[in-house]
């Protein structure tokens, strides 16, 4: 049992150790470590609070990406609207200018046309004088050679015009 129990000088001897060892810490190393404490404990609470500056940081600028991505997606939607409508407006132009073309080239095969059938009327009227001065010539020599022949001539002529 002896082993077990300490002796009272032991007990003595170590409080005092102990003290001199206290006294020698207090004196010189508690200002350093408590120092140390608070400068650890200071450097812990600005790193949390610096976390916690970032991480709003952060969800600010996951807010300011999503508003980002929104006016980016809006603009989207207005330039393909746009491209649209100006599409359309040129396929519109496009169909009006094909009309006006397509009305202009009738006008122009309208009035080919009725150049066209002039001249030939011209034509006709042409042939038909020769024609007639053709007959005039004949009447006339037949005029100038008998008199009789002129009359049963023209009398032919005459019945010739009616039957037609």
């Amino acid at each position: 049992m002896d082993l077990l129990l300490p002796h009272v000088g032991l007990i003595f001897w170590t409080l005092v150790a102990f003290l001199i060892v206290f006294f020698i810490l207090k004196k010189f190393a508690w200002k350093s470590i408590i120092n140390g404490l608070n400068e650890r404990e200071t450097n812990i609470a600005d790193a949390i609070a610096s976390a916690e500056k970032v991480k709003k940081e952060m969800a600010q600028l996951k807010n300011d990406n999503e508003a980002l991505l929104q006016t980016a997606r809006e603009e989207r939607t207005m330039m393909l609207k746009e491209a649209k409508d100006i599409r359309d407006k040129m396929i519109n132009d496009a169909k009006e200018e094909a009309k006006i073309q397509a009305a202009k080239i009738m006008t122009d095969a309208n009035a080919s046309i009725q150049h066209q059938k002039m001249a030939a009327l011209t034509d006709i009227k042409n042939q038909v004088g020769k024609m007639v001065i053709e007959v005039s010539e004949k009447i006339l020599r037949r005029e100038l050679s008998d008199k009789t022949q002129q009359e049963s001539y023209i009398s032919k002529l005459a019945e010739d015009i009616k039957l037609n």
